[in-house]
């Protein structure tokens, strides 16, 4: 949700410059208008001049003749094909920025300038060009771990904060510039008996303190293995396919949390065994009663 919030925000505020040219008038990238066509007639136009690689673009189209109903706009850079309808009964163009609709650029294709072309009844009606740029570099902003009853504020969360072993913690990081489609990651360190897993759509995890400014948020919680001398240990996430690497350090200390696991499996087991053993005993005892002793159980 942080991610669709960053996007948001980032159309609008791109849209305002388009908005403010007018109908009729195209992306600063856009191509010439299709063969035959007026200087007015329908023009392409993109909420962004650029976009990364594996990003989003949003598409309008103006100058559309009256009475029409809709186009389909394609490229080599888009994932699917977009439908374009009239803004309203009777509009030329399509809606504008930001609630025009978009599609996914492609994540397997290379930075460069990609033709766009909206078609009507199997026709072309507009054409433009549309440059797609590499991914831009992670912008983390925060990675830290602290207690589950914390909120991760400063005082809450890694380096200030020690976590006692055998706790439970939860571990965040903040991107601004996340990785297209990139929802897990995966947290590594000594300090924990195996890897774990944060995530964008973690519902179990309430960081409280998220500082929502627009960045993607990946939480989630492990247990602090509970045989870890005092000490600082690092903590590693690695993200943006491999690209890129983020550390921080969690200080351990103070005496391990007790967990009651254990013993309670065992006091449970051992409750059983002696349930069936007096269950047994009662058995051979009614059994002897029935009897005179020593007559075997085959004599009447």
């Amino acid at each position: 949700m942080f991610r669709t919030a960053a996007r948001a925000v980032a159309v609008a505020g791109l849209a305002l410059p388009l908005l403010a040219a007018g109908p009729g008038t195209a992306a600063r990238d856009g191509g010439a208008p299709a063969p035959g066509a007026s200087p007015a007639g329908p023009h392409l136009a993109f909420d962004w001049d650029k976009v990364e690689v594996g990003g989003w673009a949003g598409v309008a189209i103006t100058g559309m003749p009256p009475g029409w109903d809709a186009v389909t706009v394609t490229s080599p850079a888009l994932t699917a094909p977009v439908r374009l309808t009239p803004k309203k009964a009777g509009a030329r163009e399509s809606r504008r920025f930001p609630a025009s609709e978009g599609q996914d650029v492609r994540g397997d294709i290379a930075p460069g300038s990609y033709p766009v072309t909206a078609t009507r009844d199997g026709h072309t009606v507009a054409s433009a060009r549309l440059t797609v740029t590499p991914q831009a570099p992670a912008l983390i902003t925060r990675f830290v771990a602290g207690p589950k009853s914390g909120n991760l504020g400063g005082a809450d969360a890694t380096p200030r904060v020690t976590v006692r072993p055998g706790s439970e913690i939860v571990v965040l990081l903040a991107d601004h510039s996340p990785a297209p489609a990139e929802d897990t990651l995966t947290v590594r360190s000594t300090a924990f008996e195996a890897p774990m897993t944060i995530s964008t759509d973690d519902e179990d995890d309430d960081p409280g303190c998220k500082c929502d400014d627009g960045a993607t948020v990946y939480t989630g919680h492990t247990t602090v293995r509970d045989d870890l001398p005092a000490g600082s240990y690092p903590i590693t996430v690695v993200s943006h396919e491999g690209n890129h690497t983020s550390t921080a350090r969690l200080r351990v200390g103070g005496k391990p949390l007790a967990h009651h696991g254990s013993w309670l499996t065992a006091g449970a087991a051992a409750l059983a065994l002696t349930g069936v053993l007096a269950l047994v005993l009662r058995h051979l005892l009614r059994r002897r009663r029935g009897r005179p002793d020593g007559v075997s159980a085959g004599c009447r």
